[in-house]
């Protein structure tokens, strides 16, 4: 085998490939695909690295630790081939869901700003005062000629009006 004699290929394939794949099926605890991989993989390293060996028992062992260490090889492979897949699926799982969210935003916005739109123009008034704005109730209250309560219960009335509005548009959308 070493000098590239085909018959002495087939020789070792006939002698030693049914053993080589029971013993790679107990390593791999009965996982066929590990031992397969690694069956290949044991087959390169003894075309690769064959030698010549005086007892067979010492050849086999010889085997046997190429196997192990063949094994060993598939096993970190999937390892960290299973992990990629693991970080690329989160990472795609949390773009999708910062996609989505981005999206729910622009809704919620596109319908708020839709309803702030249809209120009276009192109404819209004082919400741009309070939130646009940013001025206090107080401030509000004073430029009106009226009591900070009333004022803070128009605002409640508005946001309870918006709140209604807008649950309602979305409890009618269909549900994807």
């Amino acid at each position: 085998m070493s000098k590239g004699d085909e018959m002495a290929w087939r020789a070792f394939y006939d002698a030693y490939f049914d053993r080589l794949w029971r013993y790679l099926l107990v390593v791999a605890a009965g996982d066929e695909d590990v031992a397969r991989e690694a069956l290949q993989a044991t087959l390169l390293r003894v075309t690769r690295h064959i030698k010549i060996f005086q007892r067979e028992d010492v050849f086999w062992s010889w085997l046997a630790v190429l196997a192990r260490s063949a094994f060993s090889d598939e096993a970190r492979r999937r390892r960290r081939y299973f992990s990629f897949l693991e970080r690329f699926t989160h990472h795609t799982s949390v773009e999708v869901s910062r996609q989505n969210e981005d999206h729910a935003d622009e809704r919620l916005r596109t319908l708020l700003e839709r309803e702030v739109a249809a209120l009276s123009a009192d109404e819209q008034e004082l919400v741009g005062q309070k939130y646009l704005a940013r001025r206090s109730v107080r401030e509000i209250a004073g430029e009106l000629q009226t009591t900070e309560k009333a004022v803070e219960s128009k605002l409640s009335r508005i946001r309870r009006k918006l709140k209604d509005a807008v649950l309602a548009e979305l409890n009618h959308e269909p549900r994807t």
